[in-house]
């Protein structure tokens, strides 16, 4: 078994055994060999915490050192997503609800506005266009659907006020 399936199998034996990580669920989990550093990306339908990430930190480092997996000199982070990461459940999507967002499709194409549903087989967004009515122009607010299975990437856009 790959050190990746390990650590996940370790992750979801942590989410279904402890009562508070039974929302989380694992985003991501990269193992770069060069500089011996796994890095776990974690979210949480009730949002994630500094205090999680460190719970699990610490017994992953418990389970890696037992095992010896890493050997003696490594890195382990353990943290949300974050924003620049992204979404790739649809969990994530719905915790998401309200947010702007820049999605990406296969053909190409992509649709920034604002996140307004997601479902088993596609995400909405609510996004202004300009629209002609004579000689002037307007703007009007669009819902879209999009095929959840034609995205290829959604990224969260911030908003600065």
């Amino acid at each position: 078994m790959e050190l990746t399936e390990r650590i996940a199998a370790l992750l979801e034996e942590k989410y279904t055994s402890d009562e508070a990580f039974q929302d989380c669920f694992t985003v991501d989990i990269e193992f770069k060999p060069a500089n011996n550093r796994l890095n776990i990306y974690m979210d949480a339908d009730s949002g994630i915490t500094f205090d999680k990430c460190r719970i699990v930190s610490r017994y992953l480092e418990e389970q890696i050192d037992a095992q010896g997996w890493l050997g003696e000199k490594y890195v382990l982070e353990v943290s949300s997503p974050g924003l620049s990461r992204p979404l790739r459940f649809l969990r994530q999507y719905r915790n998401n609800l309200g947010r702007q967002v820049e999605i990406s499709m296969e053909d190409g194409s992509s649709y920034k506005g604002e996140l307004t549903g997601a479902e088993e087989q596609s995400v909405r967004i609510k996004r202004e266009v300009t629209i002609k009515e004579g000689k002037k122009k307007k703007k009007v607010d669009e819902e879209v659907s999009l095929p959840f299975e034609q995205i290829t990437k959604t990224i969260i856009k911030p908003r600065f006020k």
